[in-house]
């Protein structure tokens, strides 16, 4: 090989979601020779999981969800490690430890793990008798324990739980709502606002408990024979009974992993505007990453399909000798519409 000869870099992309998908097709298309890896926890290639909703519809194949066929990632020369569950990052060597010990080395790292649903620390004693609806495993173990015409009782009632609940009321499901603060997570919502839009989520069909926030919960039980599978106390001596407690209270960043990398961390790992961190070579998108603000002078989070989905490509511009700043890609106002119905960017989606 001659001297003029040059290695093709290595870009590793922790995260198989729609950030870290978007960013392999981007670091493709500017880096044709490059080696792209991305390491996932899931067994399954990257699926839409805003879609999840429709296995209350009857639409149980995992196939059915899939963005890309497994050809594609042959195509565009993506090596997409599933199941690889990543211990740890030493930014000094440039070395991923996955969690059976293997290390991989990188050039530059896109932090992409995105957030695992949050459940507040009074109410974690409890999670196993609750479901979760971060995945198509989760998904599915909910709809399989509601029956026909059940009762789902929703705890907090973020965006994407509020979401699940639009369906599940159009199935003819029944849905409780335990109202508090994390109700509308991430929009910010003020107090006078507040009043109107609960009324929407009650002309949508769903049965509010305002003031039931997860501070007034007790316990969640099983039921008991021949009653709803599930039982929540209440502080106040009430109970509500019904086939399945769901918590939507927000996102926790997945960023375990990167303790001890040297990358500073907050809620998120902390991004410039080109979302570059602390720590040369590494970069990071999608909810995992708090991006500076110029005008507001501090860090924050930018949700929702559309900004999730630029984040990634923004990320592999940059990775690849661009310097772009983040500009985001979808307002974050919730309001209502003429006809009473709530409309929020983060239900608008591809």
């Amino acid at each position: 090989m001659g001297d003029t000869a040059k290695k093709a870099r290595h870009h590793i992309i922790v995260g198989s979601g729609v950030a870290g998908s978007q960013a392999a097709e981007t670091l493709r298309e500017c880096e044709p020779d490059a080696r792209i890896t991305i390491l996932t926890l899931s067994s399954l290639l990257f699926y839409n999981r805003y879609d999840l909703p429709k296995v209350f519809r009857g639409h149980r194949d995992w196939r059915e969800y899939l963005v890309y066929p497994a050809a594609y990632y042959r195509d565009w020369k993506i090596n997409v490690r599933r199941c690889s569950r990543v211990a740890g990052v030493d930014a000094r060597r440039r070395v991923i430890a996955l969690d059976h010990k293997e290390e991989i080395r990188f050039d530059t790292l896109l932090v992409a793990s995105g957030g695992r649903g949050y459940i507040p620390e009074d109410l974690t004693d409890f999670r196993p008798l609750m479901h979760g609806f971060s995945s198509y495993t989760e998904a599915m173990s909910a709809a399989n324990e509601v029956p026909k015409k059940g009762h789902v009782i929703m705890l907090g009632g973020d965006m994407i739980g509020l979401d699940l609940a639009r369906t599940l009321i159009d199935t003819r499901h029944r849905v409780t709502l335990v109202a508090g603060p994390n109700t509308f997570w991430p929009h910010e919502v003020d107090d006078d606002e507040r009043p109107a839009l609960i009324a929407a989520l009650e002309k949508m069909g769903i049965e509010v408990l305002e003031g039931a926030d997860a501070g007034g919960i007790v316990s969640i039980e099983e039921g008991a024979r021949g009653l709803s599978a599930r039982r929540v106390v209440f502080r106040d001596g009430t109970e509500l009974y019904g086939d399945v407690v769901m918590p939507f209270f927000g996102l926790s960043p997945s960023v375990e992993f990167m303790l001890g990398s040297g990358v500073d961390i907050e809620r998120g790992l902390l991004v410039d505007p080109a979302l570059r961190t602390t720590t040369e070579g590494i970069y990071a998108a999608g909810d995992v990453c708090q991006i500076w603000s110029d005008a507001e002078r501090r860090y924050r989070f930018y949700y929702g399909w559309k900004n999730v989905r630029a984040m990634g490509d923004l990320a592999a511009r940059n990775i690849t000798g661009s310097s772009d700043p983040w500009v985001p890609a979808q307002d974050e106002k919730l309001h209502i519409s003429g006809d009473g119905k709530i409309q929020s960017p983060f239900w608008e989606y591809a």
